[in-house]
């Protein structure tokens, strides 16, 4: 059943939180732990649903997958090559991420597996990832576009790929040497510009022969090697920075509020918003810096701020891709105009993103101006008038950056259905009221 949420406007906020676990790390941390031979202890692990569902995958191929405590998982690998045929269909909700990645995984094991996800996931094309893994010797049937539901016919001899990618994307990148895995030799992705690395860093971290090198015109390089078995590995999974943006652009537009964020990611491929919001002005400070599991990690300090409009080019696009939604509501609060560039990938996430944005903000009292891939905002200086009722289409991102909104604007913003908020952020809502946010239930 839909759950109606509204956000009032709160005086500032204060505190200190801990945010769920990243949701890009979470799934590469099972899949490879499914593959890997022996045990692995992953801790902190995001148990929102999106990862839920890719746990149920890897159990369902044959991993040993199982919880031991909150966010503390076990799995017992079955080894490169040693998944074996899924009884029953793959359903894997709302996560692109996790079905992307796992079609990858899928395409060079030698039997057939169905997929499906819900009515979000099944919009969304494939094609993009399906094209490049069928050079392995896969083989995917699905409807129009490659869309789900698809039928995943593995590769019993898999050959070994050189792909270059005509846009950069983390999610293609990550299916293709994720198949390289089972395929003999090397396999090797080309990127036009640096995509997120998650997935080079993960196979670092369990010991993967992987190599990333500059192509010496802005892109990279990243080739892995195939066939070889790796073991079990334990590993601490940082904060989603994706997470961490909702309470951190609420505290910037809460005149007095100071909140700190601990044990965030901070990936440079993943953090753009907070170079963008340092840019308009915003008081982020970061502490403690420190590594784990290869990955970059800190405390974020933040303050309210008084924030000015800036123009964003399409190279900072892929380090806050997942961010555009609550930095278009910091946008929209700042003085001047925002302008976004580059946006077309928007477009093709758990709904029209980019639209999304436009409309909801518009029924805000945003004055703004919607390209094709682009975005102007012309901020005034002050929170918009708010008073709106946002329809969120099944998307996480877009319910939680309204409600963030709506603990700036003078009249409240509500969302028809705040259910998709647990793909990604379980206890978002508890978090931010635990802060002096005011987000209730709106019958």
């Amino acid at each position: 059943m839909p759950r109606p949420l509204l956000a009032r406007s709160a005086a500032g906020l204060c505190g200190e939180v801990r945010v769920p676990g990243d949701k890009s790390i979470s799934h590469r941390a099972l899949m490879l732990a499914a593959l890997a031979v022996g045990e692995s202890r992953i801790d902190g692990l995001l148990e929102g649903e999106d990862v839920l569902r890719t746990a149920a995958a890897m159990r369902a191929l044959g991993a040993l997958v199982e919880r031991e405590g909150p966010g503390c998982w076990r799995v017992a690998g079955c080894g490169v090559g040693g998944l074996a045929e899924p009884a029953d269909v793959l359903d894997m909700g709302n996560s692109g991420t996790a079905a992307r990645l796992l079609m990858g995984v899928l395409a060079t094991h030698g039997f057939t597996a169905f997929m499906t996800g819900d009515a979000s996931l099944r919009r969304r094309p494939m094609r993009r990832v399906t094209a490049p893994l069928e050079g392995f010797g896969a083989r995917f049937v699905g409807r129009e576009g490659g869309r789900l539901p698809i039928a995943i016919e593995g590769a019993a001899e898999a050959l070994p790929v050189r792909y270059r990618l005509p846009v950069a994307s983390a999610q293609v990148k990550s299916a293709v040497l994720l198949a390289g895995l089972n395929a003999p030799g090397l396999t090797t992705v080309v990127e036009p510009t640096p995509s997120r690395d998650h997935t080079e860093r993960m196979l670092a971290h369990f010991g993967v022969p992987v190599t990333v090198e500059d192509d010496g015109s802005g892109g990279r390089i990243v080739s892995v090697q195939g066939e070889v078995e790796f073991a079990g590995r334990d590993l601490v999974v940082p904060g989603d920075v994706s997470s961490a943006a909702f309470p951190l652009v609420a505290a910037i537009l809460g005149p007095g509020s100071e909140v700190r964020i601990r044990n965030v990611g901070l990936n440079p491929l993943r953090a753009g918003l907070i170079e963008i919001l340092r840019g308009m002005g915003a008081e982020i400070g970061v502490e403690g810096e420190r590594t784990a599991a290869g990955e970059p990690v800190a405390d974020l300090v933040v303050r309210g701020s008084r924030l000015h409009g800036v123009a964003v080019p399409p190279d900072r696009v892929p380090s806050t891709i997942d961010e555009f939604p609550v930095l278009a509501v910091a946008a929209a609060c700042a003085d001047g105009d925002t302008r976004m560039e580059g946006l077309a990938e928007l477009r093709v996430k758990e709904s029209d993103r980019l639209s999304a944005i436009a409309r909801g903000l518009a029924a805000c009292g945003v004055a703004l101006e919607e390209g094709e891939d682009s975005l102007v905002i012309h901020g005034t200086g002050r929170p918009p008038r708010g008073g709106a009722t946002i329809a969120v289409d099944l998307d996480h991102r877009i319910a939680m950056a309204f409600l963030t909104l709506g603990t700036a604007t003078p009249e409240p913003v509500a969302v028809d259905d705040g259910t998709p908020i647990d793909t990604s952020f379980p206890g978002f809502v508890a978090l931010m009221n635990g802060l002096g946010a005011r987000i209730e239930e709106n019958s």
